[in-house]
């Protein structure tokens, strides 16, 4: 899953990235309100969820909550000093889903973005159309298209498709994988076959199979869709 992370304070900001790299998100950083806007404006539909520190050089977390609420309901998280309850109400009545005062453990923020993520994926579990770059899944059709047009995949292609789908951003590991697809007889997919249906996808869904950008593969760990 994709971040974006706004702080002016490269030091903080530096130790955040890397740490929640580690934990396997991947992140957009910005410094400033200009260059969020931007990130935001060009592409906001990549983000799973947006971490913003409420004190800005040119501005405030606030105004880029209200930018990126009105756009797409993603879940953000505020990062500031100010630990008092009027700027704390503030904030959640703007949409704010969560904020954590400076200094903070990481593994508390963490924790509280796991947790916001969660209750998002709670409240829409069953979303009917998933859009990841230019192929469209109609869950409620069980249908796949590649710019407009259907793609056509057997029921393993399509249950394999959905699961990276359901984990935009995320890596998972061959194993993870093979946990969760059972063949129609009720068998596990071996490893072999496993690789068979990646490669069958890369060649229905991707624009040069060879140097797939849908599909990727992640060294040592497993793969990932849509980052």
């Amino acid at each position: 899953m994709k971040i974006l992370l706004v702080e002016d304070d490269k030091t903080i900001a530096s130790g955040l990235e890397y740490s929640l790299q580690q934990d396997h998100f991947s992140t957009v950083l910005c410094y400033d309100v200009a260059s969020a806007k931007e990130v935001i404006a060009e592409d906001i539909d990549q983000f799973a969820l947006c971490l913003f520190d409420l004190t800005l050089p040119d501005g405030s977390g606030y105004e880029l909550c209200k930018i990126v609420k009105a756009k797409k309901d993603i879940p953000v998280i505020f990062l500031t000093v100010i630990d008092d309850e009027v700027n704390v109400v503030m904030g959640l009545d703007m949409g704010a889903d969560d904020y954590i005062t400076k200094p903070f453990r990481i593994r508390e923020l963490l924790s509280r973005i796991k947790t916001v993520l969660r209750r998002y994926h709670k409240q829409f579990p069953n979303q009917s159309i998933i859009e990841i770059k230019k192929v469209r899944i109609n869950t409620l059709e069980g249908k796949i298209y590649k710019n407009g047009v259907e793609i056509l995949l057997t029921a393993l292609e399509y249950r394999l498709f959905l699961i990276f789908a359901n984990h935009i951003g995320q890596v998972l590991s061959r194993s993870q994988l093979l946990e969760q697809i059972w063949d129609v007889a009720g068998d596990f997919v071996n490893d072999n076959t496993l690789t068979v249906y990646i490669k069958r996808l890369r060649e229905k869904l991707e624009d040069d199979p060879q140097q797939p950008t849908l599909i990727k593969t992640v060294r040592g760990l497993g793969y990932k869709v849509g980052d």
